[in-house]
């Protein structure tokens, strides 16, 4: 069992602590030691302003419009907190064909009129947000999220609200996907697609479990994180450690963890 420290990356909206990660971007040394192939790359983001409009791409589109090596991104928001006007772009508004064609949203975004063409929800603390691959999205200003993807740093903004930074409309508008997304709502305890899997679950006094090794998925290693509510948490060797919220640990493969207190957890796996 690892205890993993919060790295800072600051950011001009806020900033984004990344909390469980391989990535040569910003990683955790002695995670990497333990498993330098983690599939996955979990944060903390704390949007005090709006984040620019993006998109990512799908396995396939990074490897054919970056190279060999790099991986799609799709990921997830658990919203752990929420001014009362919180908002996020979540995906496109439909037409009446359902959808716009490229060059459509290309001349939006250099008239500064993209706006007209994004979907805005209201989301507040515990909502639950799965954002895959190809769909336009922001974090709006007044938002901390629990963010688990791909581990991947492929990002293609589309609109920056005019501050000038450097936009990759391009590649942007040849990844995006109008596939039906999942509506926003508040979490309901378990969420699984082909890349991760999360499961809420409340600690009044103790909670045991053994972190299995499954050969048919990617990696074995699993996440603790803590939304709310402080403990303690150790395996059978012999380690222990307080935890209080948002402190993460990674479990590896065949180790039996306890967690005791009273306490809110989510359990991240590999799919």
């Amino acid at each position: 069992m690892i205890k993993l420290d919060p790295i800072r990356l600051d950011k001009v909206w806020g900033y984004e602590n990344w909390i469980a990660s391989v990535h040569p971007a910003a990683r955790h040394e002695n995670f990497y030691d333990a498993c330098s192939t983690y599939p996955l790359l979990i944060k903390v983001i704390q949007a005090d302003d709006t984040l620019s409009v993006q998109v990512h791409p799908d396995d396939e589109a990074a490897l054919k419009l970056e190279g060999e090596g790099n991986v799609g991104k799709t990921e997830c928001w658990y919203v752990l907190d929420a001014a009362s006007d919180a908002k996020l772009v979540f995906g496109l508004k439909k037409n009446s064909d359902g959808i716009y064609s490229s060059d459509e949203l290309a001349s939006a975004i250099k008239n500064n009129e993209f706006e007209k063409y994004l979907n805005f929800v209201n989301v507040k603390k515990g909502d639950f947000v799965f954002i895959p691959s190809g769909t336009v999205h922001a974090i709006g200003g007044g938002l901390r999220l629990l963010e688990v993807q791909q581990s991947c740093d492929l990002t293609y903004r589309l609109y920056d609200w005019g501050r000038q930074r450097e936009v990759h409309v391009e590649k942007g508008l040849k990844v995006i996907k109008e596939d039906s997304l999942i509506p926003v709502a508040p979490f309901k305890g378990e969420f699984e697609c082909r890349y991760f899997s999360l499961e809420e679950i409340e600690v009044k006094g103790g909670y045991s479990m053994l972190c299995s090794e499954d050969k048919e998925k990617s990696c074995s290693w699993q996440m603790i994180f803590c939304l709310e509510g402080s403990g303690t948490i150790k395996n059978s060797d012999g380690q222990k450690f307080d935890f209080n919220k948002e402190d993460i640990f990674a479990v590896s493969p065949g180790e039996k963890i306890t967690v005791e207190g009273k306490a809110r957890i989510i359990k991240i796996k590999c799919s």
